[in-house]
This record gives structure tokens, sequence and C-alpha cells, in this order.
């Protein structure tokens, strides 16, 4: 059995499903089908999630969004009629919506993720319905109804463990399953929604609870590249890469996966294919826990702005029990994560997402810091990219972080901090966010054409 998701561009207009559903039918195998919320037809357009936010919010905001509403419904209706599926499920999508706008769901926060839920639910039914009016098995299965159990962390929810045996038996069915990416239910019976990109971590979760012999993620590009194509001309694809690189890689921007639909996958053991909707037949880059590689060959190029530093010095701070400790508790108690924390004798650095740490928040944490531990200097620098040049290749290899420093010494790129994990699999490079294009470009030329 393969489990195979469908991003929002390859659901956008009717032309975009008719594929999905060719493909689908293609392989027998193709038994479990994720799929996101219609994405954009063409570069000026809106994607349907982006609609439902645009609605949510006029709904709180005025208490009526009709205008929005009728968006929403029109992009259902050009996929609905032009491949002929039966209009009661576009008056079902039509009541859908008005129900979820006219409910109390107890906060903003439980009212925005059931609107957002919205383009998935009613994208996996109308597929369902484009199936079965093919003449094809089909039957369309709701998050709830199969056990899809995560935290109420609304937006940024994580599966529960109970969820992995309750959907075991999602796979039983015999035709086609049409399952909607991005959201479950909480104990409590509330809807709640992944980081956006969840649809990739929905097709995950089920992979490994039905032991599926492969999870592909159809997306549009024919594989995952060892940089961006944006950034790089003729840049290399990528046939193969370890669960660990891609990981790193997705960690630190590359878009084709998002970063947390690697971790079911990998515990279960459960490769993943990257393939084009628009190419299908093209072989895709496989995602496997283990591949043969090349010492010192590095597997791709990443990188990622919108990063700020919070440095603290004191000095015998290496000689005070418990400062780190203490320094992260009070990140932790304003609801803040950190992404990394470099240090040297008497001064520590922490990496924060830039959005999270607001002019307000960074008042606050600073105050505390400097109050709290006593610390000698705190301040903050915004606008940081980290760029980070990744391959197992590079493990126990002399010489790789010379390579890297002395190619951006050579584009004039400052390095402004220097991090490398236990694993060796990876190096991290802080610099201004100005320089992330100029850096990306720098490493790949020395690791990949020089």
């Amino acid at each position: 059995m393969k489990v195979c998701k469908f991003g929002g561009s390859s659901l956008a207009d009717a032309g975009q499903v008719a594929k999905v559903c060719d493909i689908v039918v293609a392989d027998a195998d193709r038994r479990i089908v994720v799929v996101s919320a219609p994405g954009k037809r063409d570069n000026g357009d809106t994607k349907v999630t982006d609609l439902l936010i645009a609605c949510a919010n006029r709904q709180l905001a005025e208490g009526a969004a009709r205008e929005e509403l009728e968006a929403i419904v029109g992009r259902y209706a050009e996929i609905q009629e032009a491949l002929g599926v039966e209009a009661s499920y576009l008056e079902s999508i039509r009541a859908d919506l008005e129900e979820r706008l006219a409910t109390d769901f107890g906060s903003d926060e439980r009212f925005m993720d059931a609107m957002k839920a919205a383009g998935e639910d009613n994208c996996a039914r109308l597929v369902a319905g484009v199936l079965s009016a093919r003449g094809h098995q089909a039957r369309y299965v709701s998050p709830k109804d199969a056990g899809m159990v995560l935290s109420d962390d609304h937006g940024n929810a994580a599966v529960l463990p109970e969820s992995y045996e309750n959907l075991a038996n999602v796979g039983d069915f015999e035709g086609i399953t049409v399952f909607p990416g991005f959201f479950g239910y909480t104990r409590e019976g509330a809807i709640a929604t992944f980081p956006r990109g969840g649809s990739d971590i929905t097709g995950s979760i089920l992979a490994a609870a039905v032991k599926a012999e492969v999870y592909e993620n159809f997306t549009d590009v024919d594989s995952v590249c060892a940089a961006d194509p944006n950034l790089v001309s003729d840049v290399e694809p990528i046939p193969e890469i370890t669960f660990r690189e891609m990981r790193e890689l997705a960690y630190a921007g590359f878009g084709v996966l998002h970063d947390e639909a690697i971790i079911p996958a990998v515990h279960a053991g459960i490769p993943i294919c990257i393939k084009n909707t628009n190419s299908p037949e093209a072989p895709g880059t496989k995602i496997v826990l283990e591949r043969e590689h090349v010492s010192g060959r590095a597997v791709g190029v990443a990188a990622s702005a919108g990063f700020c530093t919070i440095n603290v010095g004191k000095y015998l701070m290496n000689r005070e029990v418990g400062f780190g400790r203490r320094l992260l508790q009070i990140f932790e108690e304003e609801g803040l994560s950190y992404e990394h924390m470099p240090s040297g004798i008497d001064d520590v650095s922490v990496i924060v997402q830039e959005d999270s740490f607001t002019e307000g928040a960074a008042t606050h944490v600073l105050g505390r810091v400097k109050n709290e531990l006593d610390a000698d200097q705190v301040s903050v620098e915004r606008g940081l990219a980290l760029v980070m040049i990744v391959g197992e290749g590079m493990h126990y290899t002399i010489g790789m972080a010379a390579k890297a420093t002395k190619a951006l010494a050579e584009a004039g790129i400052n390095i402004e901090m220097i991090n490398q994990g236990a694993s060796e699999i990876s190096m991290m490079f802080g610099v201004k966010a100005e320089d992330r294009e100029k850096a990306v470009k720098a490493l790949y030329e020395e690791f990949f054409r020089s």
C-alpha cells in the first residue's frame, strides 16, 4: 500500500485535480490519498487557505463575510462544474462553511483553526466525489472519525501517540480513501491544525500508522535540488537523501517538504518519495534511512532568514552552576522556544525566531535576564539568516569547515555565528539577512562546482 499526498498546487483547479485522479488510479497500490486545500492557479492568485483566513478575520471583525465566502465557494464550484461532480457536493460545501461561520467555537484561535481546516476538508470531499464520478470506488474519511488526535496548541498542534493505533485501519477499505490533511481534533473534540504546510505531516502520520510501503509526496517540482533553483542556476537534482539530511535542509528553508513530516516516517522506517504531479513519470527524490555516500561530499545548501540572537555576557559564567538552565527557563516562561545556543566562556547567545520575539517581548525578556541572572551585558541583534551546508559525507571529514569559511570570506560575507552538531553532517553559519542569497551561491559554487 502507498500513501500519496498532493499539495495545493496539485489541486489548484479542475485540470490539476484531473491529473491527481489519473495518478491515483494509475497505481492500484495508491489506496490512501491525502489532500491539501486548493492552491494558487497562477502567480496573481490567492490560496484557498488564505481566502479562509481572510474570511475568518472579516467575520471576527464585522460579524459577516459574505464576499469572502462566495470567493471560496467559487473556487470549489469551478472544479465541481468542470469535472462533472453532482451539484450536491457544492451545496454541502457552502452549508459547511456557513455553519462554521455561525458557530461559537469558544475562542478566536479555535474559530480560526476551524475555518482554516475547511479548505482541506472540503477538498477531500470533492476529490472523493470526482473519483466516484469517474466510476472508481472512493470514500472521504473525516480525521475525527478516523481518530487523528492532536494537542490543543491551535495553529501549531502536534500529533498525540494514540493517533497511530486509531488510524491503523484506515487502509482496510478496498477502494481509495481520500483524507484531508493539515488538521485533526483535540481530545476534547475541537478542531486543531498543524503549522502551515501541515498536510505533509498528515500524510507521514498515516503512512506510519498503516505501515505503508512508501509515502509519496506529490508537489510541483521533479525532485529536491541541492540548492534553491530560484537562487542558483543549473542546480543539481538529488536522487536520494537520508532522513537526517532532509530534516536539516527542510529546517533551513527547503520548502519541498515540511520538516516535521519527516519524523513519523523515519520512526516507522518508511521511505518518502518526492514526486511531481505534472511529471509523474520522473523518478523524483527518495528520502531513506541510509544511503551510500562519498567522504567530503555535501548533498545540499539551504538558508532561511527571520532569526534574531539574544547575546548574554557575564564574567565567570562558566563557574555559575545552573546559569544555562535559568536562562532558558526565562524563555520557557515567556512562551519562547529557542533554535540554537552557541556559547563562549563568559557569553552565550540564544537564537530565536524573529517574528515571535517582538519588541515588547524583547524588552521584557532582556529585563528579566539582566535582573534575575545579574548579567553584565544583554543585547539583541535582528536580521539574521541561518545558512546550512549538509551531507552525510561531511562526517569526520577534515577540511569541510575550512572550505565553507573560505567560500564565504571570498564572497565578502561576515560570519556572525558558527554551529556544528555532534553528528557532523551539517554546518550552520549565521549571516546578515541581506547576505543570505550571496552565501548560498558561494557555498554551492565551492561544494558542487569547484
